[in-house]
């Protein structure tokens, strides 16, 4: 067993940011709380009903996990303006992972769509209270970008059918097009109208006047007049019964070979979620001044999916659509957050049944609305101007999900995280550095300023990337061939400056490059080597084969003592002090230390 405080370096005790920002509230922000609650609640209702018809279970599951969620946020939450609740990526990873396993079975698909919300908070708990926060840095954005954008190509290609009358169709998307082409004949007229008014209502609302809760609107319009004009005898597909009064905490019906095979999909589903809350609660961090700690970020909505699961509600996350609502009607702390869920379970207790006669087209055209935001075609413009690589990654997650689903998608998108990032590693170059004109010790890249003045003898390199297991190969060649391109060099000066951590790889590469320059009669000088590369050379046994006067603090002392070992030294020019060992005699403790120690 380690001491305490070795285990705190990797474990930490989740705070309760509540005991910081409740007996500090002011009364000032009541009003503008009060009206950012009551204002995000007419968005969550309505998208709370649609995102529950994407996870493939009843309506009520979408509202049972609006109010527990937000109250586990609250308490937990780093934010003080981010809203929680479902959301449409988490809702079509869930929806696809439930549709496969559940054999369309509604218990057995209300079971799992629970056991995944559990399964994935506690994914998002441990993972926060093992300080691996690093993790959500690992998808670039031009991968999320495809992948969100991919899954709400899926989402509205599902949501056609819907707004038409039709049958569902399962499988692939172009599958599914081609179903829904073929199926065009047998549409219900009064469904097809139902459909085309609410998206008129939706988007053309929206344009025209913003701060109208459209959703909300067509909501409580289209239940009036269902019941009113009978669109369910009409031929009208409607919701259904919704049973009254508020969420009962229970554990689903699960065996432990459902179990297992959750296990994977709720790593996916924790890791699509995090993304959005992250995404939108930095967002919103940049413009309001303030700081949002990303391990307690995990812990949080891990915290709030485990209240949605066992309240039995669907997976949550940060929503950036209505966390937006609330900054741009005043709200300022989780106090909106409260006023929502007391809404919400308000609406539950009071007015859930009255929800089995809205027709599913209303429901579908809400969907749409709200995944339209995620065909984001201006950043696809924006990755081609700047970067064609970020282009392809976007494209090849986007067309991931369109063309294998959605978990084979998430995985696509990993797969080229990794691939990416292991192809940008690999790409270190090693540049010949010379003196800058009129300066004593100032150097720069040979390649790029044909004015700077190499060395005679010498050959000054520098890797414009971090050492590691998978260039160590590629440097040593690298500078293999620029020895042998010169057949004056006498001494190597390799600047490890960008290099923070070396591993075992790199080390027996050093080993391997220092015995490669020896048989050709050039010794190898290291510089600018930091603390922790220092650690790790000290192990490996490298300082001691290089030798402590081949180590040194600057390029420009390495400079004069390589010269004056090879007699290459200016007359009367003095040697520096003495050498700089790498010995690791203690951690600084601010910061990074470039020095090696005396």
């Amino acid at each position: 067993m380690g001491s305490t405080a070795d285990r705190a370096s990797w474990w930490r005790t989740p705070d309760l940011p509540v005991r910081s920002w409740l007996p500090a509230y002011r009364r000032q922000r009541l009003q503008g709380d009060l009206l950012a609650g009551v204002v995000v609640t007419a968005l969550v209702i309505p998208q709370a009903l649609g995102y529950a018809t994407i996870a493939g279970v009843p309506v009520q599951a979408g509202l049972y996990a609006v109010p527990v969620a937000l109250l586990a946020y609250v308490v937990l939450g780093s934010s003080p303006q981010l809203n929680v609740g479902p959301v449409s990526t988490v809702s079509v990873v869930s929806g696809s992972v439930v549709a496969a396993q559940a054999g369309g079975d509604p218990e057995r698909a209300i079971a799992l769509t629970i056991g995944l919300a559990l399964m994935s908070g506690a994914v998002l708990v441990i993972a926060g209270l093992l300080r691996t926060g690093w993790v959500a840095e690992f998808l670039s954005k031009p991968i999320v970008t495809g992948f969100v954008f991919g899954l709400a190509v899926v989402i509205i290609v599902g949501e056609i059918p819907r707004l038409l009358g039709l049958p569902g169709v399962e499988g692939p998307v172009l599958s599914r097009l081609i179903a829904t082409v073929q199926a065009l004949p047998g549409v219900h007229p009064l469904t097809v109208v139902l459909g085309v008014v609410s998206l008129a209502v939706l988007f053309v609302g929206g344009a025209v006047a913003k701060v109208v809760p459209w959703g909300l609107l067509l909501v409580v319009g289209s239940l009036v007049a269902s019941q009113v004009l009978g669109f369910a005898d009409r031929g009208v597909e409607v919701v259904g019964a919704v049973p009254a009064g508020p969420p009962v905490p229970g554990l689903p019906a699960l065996t432990t070979a459902d179990l297992a095979a959750l296990a994977v999909p709720a790593i996916g589903l924790a890791l699509v979620g995090l993304a959005e809350s992250l995404s939108a609660a930095r967002l919103f961090a940049a413009s309001g001044g303030y700081r949002i700690d990303t391990d307690q970020e995990f812990v949080a909505t891990g915290a709030a999916n485990i209240a949605s699961g066992l309240f039995g509600g669907l997976g949550v996350a940060g929503s950036l659509s209505k966390t937006a609502a609330v900054v741009r009607s005043g709200g300022t702390t989780q106090v909106t957050s409260v006023v929502a869920a007391l809404v919400t379970l308000a609406i539950l207790v009071l007015f859930a049944p009255t929800l089995s006669a809205l027709p599913r087209a209303v429901l579908a055209a809400v969907v749409v609305h709200a995944v339209w935001g995620l065909i984001d075609v201006a950043s696809l413009r924006r990755y081609a101007q700047v970067r064609r690589n970020d282009l392809v990654a976007a494209l090849g997650a986007l067309l991931g999900v369109v063309v294998f689903g959605t978990l084979p998608g998430l995985a696509i998108a990993v797969g080229l995280s990794l691939l990416g990032l292991v192809y940008r590693s690999s790409r270190v170059e090693v540049e010949q550095l010379g003196r800058l004109p009129g300066e004593k010790a100032a150097w720069g890249a040979v390649t790029r300023h044909r004015s700077h003045r190499m060395i005679e003898g010498l050959q000054i390199l520098r890797l414009d990337a971090s050492l590691f297991w998978v260039n160590a190969a590629s440097v040593e060649e690298q500078v293999i061939a620029i020895v042998d391109a010169d057949p004056t060099t006498r001494a190597v000066i390799l600047d490890l400056e960008a290099t923070d951590q070396l591993d075992s790889t790199s080390t027996d590469m050093l080993t391997k490059l220092l015995e490669r320059l020896r048989r050709r009669d050039v010794d190898l000088y290291l510089v600018r080597v930091l603390y922790r590369a220092r650690v790790v050379l000290e192990r490996a046994g490298l300082r001691e084969a290089i030798g402590d006067d081949h180590q040194w603090r600057t390029i420009s002392e390495a400079v004069v003592r390589a010269r004056h070992d090879h007699g290459l030294a200016k007359p009367g020019q003095p040697l520096p002090d003495d050498a700089r060992p790498l010995a690791p005699q203690r951690r600084p403790t601010h910061g990074q230390d470039a020095t090696p120690s005396t």
